[in-house]
């Protein structure tokens, strides 16, 4: 289902005129069948038949769109579903033809429904009362008033306590941060639920954490102190690395795209079969995020899934399993996800052992969940209908951005090492000299505006990037305040292994951003203790990478998701997580199997390592 219109037919003449180099292939782009171009179902702007004609101008000005599709059950955002039933097509036109007679007939109709006033002024008075009486009757609304008050109140009370300097909020300034912690975390869980953007509630979140520290931890004064301040700043300069490199990296996957260079990958992806589709973009992100980093693969991933999958869930489903297959990747090499690279920069962790230890737990943790996700994929005829066209010759500029944005990517890490700076560097710079190569392609060419960075940067999703920001400034304050360290002592002390240590860290990743967790972890056990390469070390770069696979919040993938698309809290965890969990056990089962058959064969006991290696199987089992 789409919809092909004047602003596709534009489309379709630019690619046209970019990508023909040849009579016959601008003949080709003219016998080349509507669907490869037309507006796909999910990005349908849509109404309802109850809608008003204000309602239909007011959505096609918004998306800057001249018609739009009329559906029944659509989704709250006016999407459509598996079940709507399409009634038509409006365009501008048909709306003000409908305005103007309504404009027309409005007086006459008011003036028989209240015949005792004659003024105009006051007919639009008592009709606007007439229909906000109807609007407050309806069930709906009654609970969205609630709610609104609800909040209301609850905000007033926060801002109230803060404001009066509670003596409780003093003694109790840790639990409190506790509380704003879990409420802020609800928030986002039930995004649809409560209607409200999940952006807002991490940056509100974020700074009542903030405040409550400054404020009313251990402070009796008040006010920040000038520890807190410069906590502030370098917790900023942390996450602002991170948003920097989304934001950098985002852009040069957005310009890419806009010159097609994904051609170069999707001619290659002939297969029909989703099915087979799954399994080879798994894999293909595997190996990707061990020489990039897991968020870069999984933006760039992502936006090839745009196109090759038509199907809204079925392309949530696979950009979920991006994200597993991202983080199953990135925790082999010290450079593929940033726990593992923490633990080499701080010598836990060496180059070599940890490619060969930990490839094959990696490898095993990507085959477990794929294998329990792939039951969920449906075989259809989708992509034998996908808006792809026909595997073509990328044009000259559309290869040169290709294999330039991808050097610029390749380059980060190389950049890093042999500069000593952080990554959020290389990616600006990558980003500038992407910048600097379509500036010079398309010099004085007005028409192809669209094809440069700043057309790129109109159409990044900000309000992602500023969740992810006040995501970590909220985890970021809670190791500041030592909170994260005291849970990871308490670890420490209540559990009876390492091993499980490590696991329920990777579990608690799952919830809490793994970084700080294994910066507390670094801080509780020393080098002395626990040497390079030790087993320790190991697994918890394997469960801190691969645990936060389990939620969509657990991860810098995850959330780069969310946002990329729109994929929710609840959602993830019914498609996802036992799928994720799966991968996660067994790959801890694989690790421990691993070193016991190293362990034994180097000491020669074969019988005691095949008993200890059945006893390790048995006791994981019921996880797997």
């Amino acid at each position: 289902v789409g919809i092909f219109t004047e602003k596709d037919y534009i489309q379709f003449s630019r690619n046209r005129a970019l990508n023909s180099n040849t009579e016959e292939e601008s003949a080709s782009y003219l016998v080349s069948p509507v669907g490869n171009y037309m507006t796909e179902s999910s990005k349908l702007v849509c109404i309802s038949p109850d809608d008003t004609s204000v309602a239909a101008i007011a959505a096609m000005n918004k998306e800057q769109v001249r018609h739009i599709v009329v559906a029944s059950k659509l989704t709250d955002a006016k999407i459509l579903t598996e079940n709507s039933e399409i009634k038509g097509v409006i365009n501008m036109q048909d709306v003000m033809a409908v305005v103007q007679q309504d404009e027309r007939m409005s007086l006459k109709s008011l003036m028989k429904k209240f015949p005792g006033l004659s003024d105009p002024i006051e007919l639009v008075r008592e009709e606007e009362k007439s229909y906000a009486n109807l609007l407050a009757s309806d069930p709906g609304v009654g609970k969205q008033d609630a709610l609104r008050v609800g909040t209301s109140i609850f905000a007033a009370a926060a801002v109230g306590l803060f404001v009066s300097r509670s003596e409780w909020l003093q003694s109790h300034a840790d639990t409190a941060m506790i509380v704003i912690f879990v409420l802020g975390y609800i928030g986002i869980i039930f995004e649809e639920v409560f209607e409200f953007n999940k952006a807002a509630i991490a940056l509100l979140m974020s700074t009542g954490l903030w405040v409550t520290y400054a404020d009313f931890f251990n402070n009796p004064t008040g006010v920040a102190s000038p520890g807190v301040i410069e906590q502030l700043g370098e917790t900023l300069a942390e996450v602002s690395d991170i948003c920097f490199f989304l934001l950098a990296a985002s852009t040069i996957v957005e310009v890419v795209d806009a010159h097609q260079g994904f051609k170069v990958v999707t001619n290659l992806i002939t297969t029909k079969s989703k099915k087979t589709l799954f399994w080879t973009i798994g894999f293909l992100t595997f190996f990707l995020s061990a020489i990039l980093n897991n968020l870069t693969v999984t933006i760039v991933m992502v936006s090839l899934l745009r196109k090759l999958i038509a199907d809204t869930d079925d392309r949530r489903l696979f950009g979920a399993m991006v994200v597993v297959a991202a983080n199953a990747g990135g925790v082999w090499t010290p450079i593929g996800d940033v726990t593992t690279t923490m633990l080499w920069i701080n010598n836990q962790l060496s180059t070599i052992p940890t490619i060969t230890e930990l490839f094959f737990p990696s490898v095993v943790c990507l085959v477990a969940s794929l294998a329990f996700l792939v039951g969920q994929v449906e075989e259809d005829d989708s992509l034998e209908n996908t808006a792809l066209p026909e595997p073509s010759p990328l044009a000259a500029r559309g290869q040169l951005v290709f294999w330039a944005g991808i050097a610029s990517l390749l380059a980060v890490p190389i950049f890093a090492e042999f500069t000593g700076l952080p990554p959020y560097i290389a990616m600006l710079t990558g980003l500038g000299a992407m910048w600097t190569l379509t500036d010079i392609i398309h010099m004085g060419e007005d028409a192809d505006e669209g094809l440069k960075v700043p057309a790129a940067l109109s159409k990044l999703d900000t309000s992602g990037i500023l969740f992810f920001l006040g995501i970590l400034m909220s985890i970021g304050v809670l190791d500041k305040s030592g909170l994260l360290k005291t849970l990871a002592i308490f670890l420490s002390e209540n559990l009876p292994s390492l091993d499980i240590i490590a696991t329920v860290i990777g579990l608690a990743s799952a919830l809490i951003d793994n970084v700080p967790l294994v910066a507390a972890t670094m801080g509780m056990y020393e080098i002395s203790d626990y040497a390079t390469d030790d087993r320790l070390w190991q697994l918890i770069a394997l469960c801190a990478g691969t645990g936060g696979s389990i939620l969509v919040i657990g991860s810098a993938s995850g959330v780069a998701l969310m946002g990329l698309e729109k994929v929710d809290f609840l959602w993830y965890a019914k498609k996802v997580s036992i799928g994720a969990a799966v991968g996660y056990f067994a790959g801890i089962a694989a690790y421990i199997l691993q070193t016991s058959v190293m362990s034994q064969f180097a000491g020669g006991g074969g019988e005691v390592m095949m008993a200890q290696a059945h006893d390790i199987v048995h006791s994981i089992a019921p996880f797997v």
